[in-house]
């Protein structure tokens, strides 16, 4: 097809905005699916997705549209994760487009990982579409929203499209405002091949499928490719795409969006972001690739000690599946064999635990999560840590350096006491404070990533009463606040900052391992008659 009519676009949204509902409406109106083979939320295959109402994995789906000037289009929707866990998938999802529709709730108006998303597809050079969603709600307001949209994201938003995907009113416009003002591709087929991977998934007969775009050239069956990051070989065995159905087919041109077939064994082997190129004609890879690190880690024991090997051969089948989700044996004397995992964030600790527990049907006991330290050690020699119990003694310790995230909190005026005064608590600094209405407040701070993973944002929630809204980015590494000399801990229990719950620590500690040491409660004296203070 003429490149011309091609349009490659994504919907990014806070969660709960209506972004599945909305490619749900499109696939329906294209004629992707049958109407007895619609339901709800079709691009999210998993259970917990449809559950939590959320999108955990990327997907793209090919769409045929006849607009109204008389042309068919071939529309790519590429459907991206909507939690702040996933926010390098989006960023290499929103590299694979040309345009995004940037969906906000009426009633609910801008939220932080709103105003997040819409800044890294501006970051991208993506030509942005408001659309204002629910509009059928009784509590909408979308001329307020309107005004946020231009007050805090900087789009106008006059050409906002005002919908309803759960009642269709407005789809069809959004399709005609696809098809006229996001921009068709630029990449040419003659040029060297070079496409991007923006998702993978593993398939037990034929390996890891990789989900490309093809930026530049073209790809055909039976053709010597190589991955540019893991500098592998492969030879294409099959071309397709997903209508959502899969379907072969015999090339990907410049501007494609489909799948590739090659014998991968892992999908850790393609690596999202990575650069598909072909062996006969070498091309440079493509900018933007990060190799992906787990942020969270903790423990997981199963509860009874004949679990051990069905939970390794679980964690082994979700990380074919996941290359991001890392494991490894560790043992506890107090809960026994388990593993040491390491996670993207909390939600996504969440999502493997619980289907380790449902998939597989285990019983775990998770530990208390921490993140990975970067020590320096007196030698100069530098080391990352991720567990309390590989630190090194406290004299060859140097310098001790933590994650810290930016985080950006969209709340309503009457709880920014609240909130002020949690982030100070966990160590806080504010950077910046706005108002994006008379009622609504965004607050810019840089945490470390320590203090977000327990309780964070549960407080975060009940300060504000469940209306505050948060979204962060790691921000780089600070020297932290705790103190080498003082700071040892137990196995599996998680390192405390200089002066804040070490006391009551050492207190349990000591009663419970030296009872002996427990010094006596002192007892007022009784006073004397003689010794009686009149009031005042």
């Amino acid at each position: 097809m003429d490149p011309k009519f091609i349009r490659n676009f994504c919907i990014i949204a806070h969660i709960d905005h209506g972004k599945s509902t909305l490619a749900d409406r499109l696939l329906e109106m294209t004629g992707a699916l049958t109407e007895r083979e619609m339901h709800e939320q079709v691009l999210d295959s998993m259970d917990l997705e449809r559950e939590r109402g959320i999108t955990i994995k990327a997907k793209s789906i090919r769409l045929h549209y006849k607009a109204k000037d008389g042309n068919m289009y071939r529309l790519n929707l590429i459907d991206t994760p909507g939690h702040v866990d996933f926010s390098y998938e989006v960023s290499r999802a929103l590299s694979a487009c040309e345009g995004a529709l940037l969906v906000v709730d009426a009633s609910q108006g801008v939220e932080a990982q709103t105003v997040a998303n819409a800044f890294l597809a501006a970051s991208h050079n993506l030509t942005i579409l408001p659309v204002i969603n629910k509009i059928d709600l009784p509590a909408a307001q979308p001329e307020f929203v309107k005004e946020q949209i231009e007050s805090v994201l900087a789009i106008p938003a006059e050409d906002a499209l005002l919908i309803s995907a759960k009642s269709g009113i407005g789809v069809e416009d959004v399709l005609e405002a696809i098809v006229a003002r996001v921009p068709p591709p630029k990449g040419s087929a003659e040029n060297p091949l070079q496409a991007l991977i923006f998702d993978s998934w593993f398939d037990i007969y034929r390996g890891a499928v990789v989900l490309v775009r093809v930026m530049e050239g073209r790809i055909k069956n039976h053709v010597k490719i190589k991955l540019v990051a893991g500098n592998d070989t492969y030879e294409v065995e099959q071309l397709g795409t997903l209508t959502p159905k899969p379907i072969a087919l015999e090339e990907l041109e410049a501007g494609d969006v489909g799948f590739i077939v090659a014998n991968i064994k892992r999908v850790a082997d393609a690596r999202m972001g990575d650069t598909v190129i072909e062996v006969a004609h070498p091309a440079p890879a493509l900018p933007g690739f990060e190799a992906i690190k787990p942020m969270v880690f903790a423990g997981l024991f199963p509860v009874l000690a004949d679990d051990y090997e069905p939970l390794r051969d679980a964690l082994g089948k979700l990380q074919l599946n996941d290359a991001a989700f890392f494991y490894e044996p560790e043992n506890s004397v107090a809960l026994g064999f388990g593993f040491r995992c390491g996670f993207l964030g909390l939600l996504h600790m969440e999502i493997v635990q619980e289907r380790l527990e449902r998939e597989f049907g285990l019983n775990l006991i998770t530990t208390a999560p921490s993140v990975r330290y970067r020590i320096t050690r007196v030698t100069g020699e530098v080391i990352e840590v991720d567990s309390p119990a590989k630190f090194p003694n406290p004299s060859d310790i140097a310098k001790i350096e933590e994650p810290i995230i930016k985080a950006m909190i969209i709340t309503n005026e009457d709880s920014v006491g609240g909130i002020l005064q949690l982030c100070q608590e966990k160590r806080g600094t504010q950077k910046n404070f706005e108002y994006l209405s008379p009622t609504r407040v965004m607050l810019t701070y840089e945490l470390p990533l320590n203090e977000i993973v327990l309780d964070f944002y549960d407080r975060l929630k009940s300060a504000s009463r469940g209306y505050a809204s948060l979204d962060y980015h790691l921000a780089g590494y600070s020297e932290s606040s705790a103190d080498p000399s003082r700071d040892w801990q137990p196995r599996h229990c998680t390192r405390n900052r200089r002066g804040h719950p070490q006391k009551r620590s050492r207190q349990v500690l000591r009663r419970r391992h030296f009872p002996q040491t427990q010094t006596p409660r002192k007892t007022k004296r009784r006073q004397a008659p003689h010794e009686a203070r009149w009031p005042g």
